[in-house]
């Protein structure tokens, strides 16, 4: 299954990208997204897509902080109802906690947690920020959003005693440090090994005005009994299995059972039970990686075809045409260049 986001994520975007001058539902339909999509907050989008609109965009219209634009605009209820679990929590560390639990009803892409401070300092913890590369590629937009969202959940909640330190930043700056500085309101540091907000560690006893115990209650068992956790499909293990193993070593059931700690029938059964198989989970795998390489990275088509576990460049070429309609080199310009392919 392709890693997949609540289209909330992309609220504002119509509007911004317009006011700009910019032709919204052409840049979405690039990504085989639709503006219908974008107006249920519920719908779910494949996060690449998601992510890749966003630097499109960004890149197409001048617009480097188009990220942190649309976090000005965003708030805690693009998490649908994960953001009930958030308000009625009593203090910043159970939130925290319940977030990372519960993050995947979002996005199981992303995730969020409280880790030991990059810097040292005893007194200070990383509120941190990921996502998955194996499921998607990085983006410098989408991670700006993602962050910058975090921090204006943070100033709601908490009000001005966040204790932020600075914030970390894995990639180099897009707009001017002060964008950035103004934005946050405190010091900004670019090329982190991980996107994190530096806060005091007193911050995490913040307690909530919000605090509701009986909702809260109510909301995780909402989430529990509607939401299954991902991680514990068979399926969705193999897909992360194959993704950290996709041209490393040859794909085959019976590496990815040893993995699993399970016999190679036993886990065909598992995925039969899900409704898949190991040579359709393979294909997804093979076809988001293929699409990242393609429509991302200038690699030569025959390391492309390396890459997504291929021993000839033909196959490749024969499989990007079973799932787009088109060669490589096609998707590859129409990425690039849509005003061309059109």
């Amino acid at each position: 299954m392709v890693p997949m986001i609540r289209a909330a994520s992309l609220r504002g975007f119509v509007p911004l990208v317009e006011r700009m001058g910019g032709d919204a539902v052409a840049l979405l339909a690039r990504f085989n997204l639709t503006r219908r999509t974008l107006d249920s907050d519920e719908c779910l989008i494949p996060i690449t897509a998601n992510d890749l609109v966003l630097d499109a965009a960004a890149a197409e219209l001048g617009c480097p902080d188009l990220g942190l634009r649309m976090a000005e605009t965003q708030d805690l209820s693009i998490l649908g109802p994960l953001a009930v679990v958030i308000e009625s929590s009593s203090t910043v560390a159970e939130a925290l906690a319940l977030a990372s639990r519960y993050m995947f009803v979002h996005s199981p892409a992303l995730s969020v947690g409280v880790e030991a401070d990059p810097r040292g300092h005893r007194n200070v913890v990383a509120l941190t920020y990921r996502k998955d590369l194996h499921e998607s590629p990085y983006s410098p937009q989408a991670m700006e959003l993602g962050l910058g969202l975090f921090h204006r959940v943070a100033v709601m909640l908490v009000g001005s005693r966040t204790g932020l330190r600075s914030v970390e930043i894995p990639h180099q700056p897009l707009s001017p440090v002060s964008r950035y500085t103004g934005f946050f309101g405190s010091d900004v540091t670019f090329g982190r090994p991980t996107a994190a907000l530096r806060v005091e560690r007193h911050l995490l006893d913040a307690q909530f005005a919000t605090a509701d115990e009986a909702i809260r209650r109510l909301a995780v068992a909402y989430l529990a009994g509607t939401y299954p956790d991902p991680a514990r499909k068979v399926s969705t293990q193999v897909r992360r299995a194959l993704a950290g193993s996709l041209g490393i070593t040859p794909p085959a059931i019976a590496g990815v059972a040893r993995l699993l700690s399970v016999h190679a029938r036993t886990l065909q059964r598992k995925l039969a039970a899900e409704g898949t198989s190991f040579e359709a989970v393979l294909d997804e795998v093979r076809r988001d990686a293929a699409h990242r390489y393609l429509t991302t990275t200038d690699l030569p088509l025959g390391q492309v075809a390396a890459l997504v576990g291929f021993t000839e460049q033909s196959t490749l070429s024969h499989a990007v045409r079973r799932w787009y309609c088109t060669s490589p080199r096609e998707l590859r310009r129409a990425a690039r260049h849509p005003s061309a392919s059109s």
